[in-house]
């Protein structure tokens, strides 16, 4: 089990079940609770972040009315199929999730960059990045935006 994994427990309490709505509202007091909590980061700038997020995210929602539309936005609200042959062919980022990076970061959203924006893309669908031979490789989906 990975790294992540085994602390996402106490992630989950401390965050009260990472509900975004309430960690907008965290305020001083909660933060400097996180602090010392033990097993939590003790990245100052990585905890604010995560409050930060929270408060960003919540303005994306009512400035597109949902992130989800926000996010799928980009590809024409269409997944994107790519075309490698073998695992060592997918990049870290790409031109995309560059932009996207940027534009949240403008949101006032902090420590997403290009890489991390990549693998959220994989890991929601909008980026398909099985193998051609792979069984999850979906040769149905239309990319015309990439």
């Amino acid at each position: 089990m990975g790294y992540y994994f085994k602390k996402e427990p106490l992630y989950e309490q401390a965050l009260d079940h990472f509900d975004y709505h309430l960690i907008a509202l965290y305020d001083q007091n909660k933060y400097n609770e996180l602090m010392h909590t033990e097993g939590l980061i003790k990245n100052h700038l990585k905890m604010q972040a995560i409050i930060t997020n929270a408060k960003a995210f919540l303005d994306i929602q009512k400035q597109y009315g949902s992130f989800d539309y926000f996010i799928w936005s980009y590809v024409h609200h269409k997944p994107v199929l790519h075309h490698y042959q073998s695992s060592q062919d997918i990049p870290a980022f790409d031109e995309l999730s560059t932009q996207i990076s940027k534009d949240l970061k403008k949101h006032g959203f902090r420590f997403v960059g290009p890489t991390i924006i990549y693998s959220y893309l994989q890991a929601i669908g909008i980026y398909n990045d099985h193998e051609i031979n792979c069984d999850f490789y979906d040769h149905e989906i239309n990319c015309d935006f990439y």
